[in-house]
């Protein structure tokens, strides 16, 4: 009959090797994490007060971007199609996507030149009018096709009357040209540009409707 340790140096050996192993594979190269960006531009800094004579005697202020907490951090998100969400632990924001979000918006208003000021809320200007938002969704769809979804709505506040007196939304699909994140954070990039370029045009065509000139 085996004595005790006979019958466990086989088990002892065997954790001793894989204990080994883990070493090993915790001493190998790190994993670099990519960041990437959605916002190529410099960001908008001050009000920016123009002067054309075309411009509306608005002020607006960009307020806050909601979402859900998957959009409130930097990894990049992505779905099967489904109810499934993801996220990549080595692709990652620069910054959170409701932060980048609003930065582009106020840099896209700021550079039309339409209001006579445009600023981020909290920058101590007193606006006319205050712009915020709800980010659904800014993720990599696998399926049914290869996708990048960016979806949100806006919405314009005046504190004036205290009311939201306009209102629109954004959702599409934009195709991916190849399958790396890069090529998806390319498309989202696409997608969000063409998005915002949609809405504030929208945007302008009532603030013209309501506005004195």
């Amino acid at each position: 009959m085996r004595t005790s340790f006979q019958r466990i140096a086989p088990m002892l050996a065997n954790l001793m090797a894989a204990a080994a192993a883990l070493i090993l594979c915790s001493c190998g190269a790190t994993r670099p994490i990519e960041y990437f960006t959605l916002n190529t531009q410099a960001p908008p800094v001050g009000s920016a007060p123009v002067g054309s004579g075309s411009v509306l005697p608005v002020t607006i202020l960009v307020g806050r971007i909601t979402a859900s907490h998957l959009y409130l951090d930097d990894p990049i998100v992505y779905s099967d199609g489904g109810v499934e969400l993801g996220t990549y632990e080595y692709h990652r924001w620069a910054e959170f996507p409701t932060e980048m979000i609003a930065t582009i918006l106020t840099g896209k208003l700021r550079s039309e030149g339409y209001y006579r000021s445009v600023a981020r809320l909290g920058s101590g200007a007193k606006g006319d009018y205050i712009l915020r938002g709800h980010l659904f969704s800014l993720e990599e769809v696998d399926s049914p096709s290869f996708t990048a979804r960016f979806s949100i709505e806006l919405e314009l506040f005046q504190p004036k009357t205290g009311l939201i007196v306009w209102t629109r939304s954004y959702t599409h699909d934009e195709p991916v040209s190849g399958k790396t994140v890069a090529a998806v954070v390319e498309a989202l990039r696409r997608n969000a540009t063409l998005g915002l370029a949609q809405l504030s045009s929208n945007l302008h065509s009532y603030l013209l409707s309501v506005s004195p000139r």
